[in-house]
């Protein structure tokens, strides 16, 4: 197993027809917080999307936790994404249901089939985001700061190689996107690799690490000036 997690050379990113993004070298190793940051509408998403198979890398070539993303095959893509916890900025909870249902939902579609073993999990991954005492609240019960814990949570049930959030603290307000990232920040030291998509420069203040910008097309690495 490589420390590289995830290895772009000379790779587009398209949508459709349209060229979103081009000629993107970059890496991103194992235990590494990485930042993905630009303007509304620069590509942030359509990359997002790309290393998780939700579009197709039609040029260049790409690795992603030992997935190969140019010839990657229909029915890969579920053990990849397996090997990838995804955070989004709506949260994408199931309203129906609560918390525990939740998250055993995401464990019985990846094939985890010992009750006790998911009970367990599902313990584990509350406890990492200190919301044990919720497991029996449903999403409309929780605040938006609450919910994405959870989804930070149910990212992390299948022991991910990569997190990938995508605006995570989009929808929250200062204080609580501070309280989401502190979160985000302990996982980074225990050893989780995250790459986040973000336009809150607050942050990049508060907790300066890797920052890659999208920006005309292109995707780059920016210094962060040190105070």
């Amino acid at each position: 197993m490589s420390n590289t997690i995830l290895k772009l050379e000379e790779a587009s990113i398209f949508q459709g027809e349209n060229l979103i993004l081009s000629n993107i070298n970059l890496e991103v190793n194992k235990g590494e917080f990485v930042y993905l940051i630009g303007k509304t509408g620069s590509g942030k998403s359509s990359f997002m999307k790309t290393l998780y198979a939700d579009l197709p890398l039609k040029k260049g070539s790409g690795q992603i936790v030992d997935f190969d993303l140019k010839t990657l095959k229909e029915k890969q893509i579920p053990f990849l994404r397996r090997k990838l916890g995804v955070v989004f900025q709506d949260f994408k909870l199931l309203s129906d249901r609560t918390v525990h249902a939740n998250l055993m939902f995401v464990l019985k579609a990846t094939g985890w089939t010992d009750k006790n073993k998911i009970n367990e999990r599902i313990t584990e991954v509350l406890d990492k985001v200190a919301m044990a005492s919720k497991s029996f609240k449903f999403p409309h019960e929780l605040s938006g700061g609450e919910q994405q814990r959870i989804a930070i949570a149910r990212a992390l049930l299948n022991h991910p190689e990569l997190i990938i959030a995508d605006e995570p603290t989009g929808n929250l307000d200062p204080q609580t996107s501070i309280e989401v990232m502190e979160v985000l920040q302990q996982l980074n030291k225990n050893g989780n690799t995250i790459l986040m998509a973000t336009h809150d420069y607050a942050m990049l203040l508060k907790y300066p690490s890797k920052t890659l910008k999208c920006d005309d097309n292109r995707i780059f690495e920016v210094v962060q000036k040190k105070n």
